[in-house]
């Protein structure tokens, strides 16, 4: 395994390369590849607190855009596996470490404006495989996840594979995300379930205001995220790593039999 603790440009021996022009920084820095051939991209102006990344397989990718607005910070930890990439948008904000995880070839994309309260966990994977006994098939691919713009993910909340979320959508305390939520809409639970439609979320905190005061302030107003839920655009899950193909009956037949069949099918 190749460690690297400082964010800088780097590249290796074994194809592996971190792409970054901006200020060197070590504090809180820890880059590993298990493998060759990964790409670590990041942004000049990316506001990057605390990151950890570890590609745990090979032509891994990820990318991390800018941060141009006041944001808590970027603390993230990302584990990147063989032919998968994690990609998040400008202007994301963690108040916590981030984990986000994409293997087995699956993608994790993260929009703009995300914001990301504490104890976060995006995975596309569960880590470890499940098989159906009867057939000896996987239970849980890896799926691929979108996160849309604007989105609020509150404390300890999970975002599962194949799940997608909305533009301007909110998600509940300690709710799990296992399925394609809407734009615009709050959903809670586990599994995490739609309960309001057509809302608007704002970064302001509201712990400093006066009782009654007005929301939101001059200025505070995003209104390209100031939307009605459309309930027909939300996306179905989708399986990224496909089962293997089955095999035919007739492929496990003798030879013989497999001459008779094919003599069958020409008279």
């Amino acid at each position: 395994m190749l460690q690297v603790r400082k964010l800088e440009r780097y590249k290796d021996d074994q194809g592996n390369e971190i792409v970054y022009d901006g200020e060197v920084r070590e504090e809180k820095i820890d880059i590993r590849f298990k493998g060759a051939n990964n790409k670590l991209v990041i942004s000049p102006e990316a506001d990057i607190k605390d990151l950890l990344v570890i590609f745990t397989g090979n032509n891994g990718q990820i990318d991390i855009d800018r941060t141009t607005k006041r944001r808590a910070g970027l603390r993230f930890e990302l584990r990147c596996g063989h032919e998968s990439t994690i990609r998040i948008g400008e202007n994301v904000g963690c108040a916590g470490r981030t984990f986000i995880s994409a293997v087995e070839g699956v993608s994790v994309t993260i929009g703009a404006d995300v914001m990301f309260a504490k104890n976060i966990e995006v995975r596309g994977d569960d880590t470890h495989p499940i098989f159906d006994v009867r057939s000896g098939k996987r239970a849980n691919p890896s799926q691929s996840i979108v996160v849309g713009e604007h989105v609020w993910i509150a404390k300890h909340a999970v975002v599962m594979g194949g799940a997608t979320i909305g533009n301007g959508s909110v998600i509940g305390f300690r709710s799990i995300v296992t399925k394609a939520i809407p734009n615009n809409c709050v959903a809670v639970g586990a599994p995490a379930k739609v309960v309001k439609r057509n809302i608007a979320w704002e970064r302001p905190e509201v712990v400093s205001r006066l009782p009654g005061e007005e929301f939101p302030r001059k200025g505070e107003k995003s209104e390209q995220y100031w939307n009605l839920t459309d309930d027909d655009g939300v996306q179905e899950k989708v399986v990224v790593r496909p089962q293997p193909k089955k095999r035919r009956l007739a492929s496990y037949a003798p030879a013989p039999v497999k001459r008779l069949a094919r003599k069958l099918r020409s008279s």
